[in-house]
């Protein structure tokens, strides 16, 4: 980055499970509220020089989701803006490339994301879409009869979207399951880190701590997800959730680990961000909290033989050994909890110096992880996770983190995604 950046806290919808109190809305429906809510922090007649916005499942009615949101929110329409998609990383690799366009002139940038899993658009099949369009635009009946003769039986079925890597056919919790084989991450291990971000979520949202990062919604003004209601004995009763043996209907002893319980459930929600210069810094509310983007980094995997969310224990120590930091001098950890056993994954990575040196291929020692520092506030097994708008919420609630912390404080973000990838902040007072 040549200019230097700025992030500011931003606001998000409550987040609350698919089919929950959230479901009418879709994603611009989301979106808008809280597009509104950023422009209202501006001062009149000032509009963000720039909008990036991203959803990871697609609708078929919208190309371009920025777009729509600037106009359906009414902001000024002279405002550019672009849409972005990286999996679980979408709104931050927004904030990426909002950093990297800053100079004068394009100061202020309003970066988000969202995801309305309760709104999942259903398709045809390849097959039945082409043959409906080739028909549709046929020129005579017999020609229109002609194209619907090539369709085939099997071709005659909806497209129903899931949760699945492509190239694998496999499910993230599938892909996670063999991650926690690997690294011998123990059931008990991700209940507790299930346990901490309920209870810390919990904590904070009785403390008002999310009051400034959350705005209400359809009669929802908070979180809908963390429990504490919620125990170790309560997680431990949970039957693992991807175990392919037992979905067969077999009844041998499982290893399986991961549970409803000890990872993110399909989310509502939307949310967002500010990235600034100095003189956009200036056209934000001087009580906003924020603190300076330092650098970032982006790895990936080769997904046929590593672990498909192992990519922030490659992303994360080169960020560090950049500038010449060990675990223990980042006081903050904000760490996405795609799922528990990720996590314990991708640490238990970063503490090996054999992963560092013959994977990674850095020499520096990083030392232990500081498990005190991380997720304060509860992470997204507690709160939730959608999509598109993870980035923003972890962003916006790292700098608030980070800000009451004082000067001289710094921070890891760190998202892991689908195809094998990760994305990584490193932000300091």
């Amino acid at each position: 980055m040549t200019t230097q950046a700025w992030l500011v806290a931003g606001v998000r919808t409550p987040f609350a499970r698919a089919d929950g109190p959230l479901r009418k809305r879709d994603t611009i429906g989301l979106s808008v509220p809280v597009a509104e809510a950023m422009a209202r922090q501006l001062r009149p007649n000032d509009r963000p020089d720039v909008v990036v916005w991203g959803t990871v499942m697609q609708s078929l009615a919208v190309s371009n989701i920025a777009r729509e949101v600037v106009l359906d929110a009414r902001l000024d329409p002279s405002t550019p803006a672009f849409s972005t998609v990286l999996a679980c990383s979408t709104s931050m690799i927004a904030v990426f490339e909002a950093a990297g366009m800053l100079r004068e002139g394009l100061d202020l940038a309003l970066c988000g994301g969202v995801e309305s899993m309760s709104r999942v658009q259903l398709g045809l099949t390849q097959g039945l879409s082409d043959v409906i369009r080739r028909a549709s635009q046929a020129r005579s009946v017999g020609e229109r009869i002609d194209r619907i003769a090539e369709l085939r039986w099997s071709d005659v079925r909806l497209y129903v979207p899931s949760v699945t890597n492509r190239a694998t056919g496999k499910s993230m919790g599938e892909h996670c399951e063999e991650m926690a084989k690997q690294w011998k991450i123990a059931r008990a291990d991700q209940d507790r880190i299930a346990l901490e971000s309920h209870q810390r979520a919990v904590r904070a949202m009785g403390a008002g701590f999310f009051d400034d990062l959350v705005i209400g919604i359809d009669d929802v003004s908070k979180d809908a997800i963390p429990r504490a209601d919620t125990s170790a004995e309560k997680l431990a009763t949970l039957k693992p959730a991807f175990d392919r043996a037992r979905g067969r209907g077999t009844s041998r002893e499982t290893d399986a680990t991961i549970t409803a319980g000890n990872a993110s459930p399909l989310t509502d929600g939307a949310a967002a961000v500010w990235v600034a210069t100095d003189a956009g810094l200036a056209r934000l509310p001087a009580g906003r909290a924020c603190v300076r983007l330092v650098d970032w980094e982006i790895a990936a995997v080769d997904i046929f033989h590593e672990g498909l969310l192992m990519a922030p224990a490659f992303a994360i120590p080169r960020l560090l050994a950049r500038h010449g930091l060990t675990l223990d001098a980042i006081d903050l950890w904000e760490i996405h909890e795609a799922f528990a056993a990720q996590v314990l994954c991708n640490v238990a990575a970063l503490e090996s110096e054999d992963f560092l040196r013959e994977r990674v291929r850095i020499t520096a020692r990083l030392g232990k992880f500081p498990w005190e520092r991380f997720n304060p506030n509860g992470g997204s097994v507690a709160i939730g996770h959608p999509f598109g708008a993870t980035g923003a919420r972890i962003l916006s609630q790292a700098v608030k983190e980070l800000r009451a912390m004082g000067p001289g404080k710094r921070a890891v973000v760190s998202i892991c995604a689908d195809g094998g990838l990760g994305t990584v902040a490193l932000l300091a007072t």
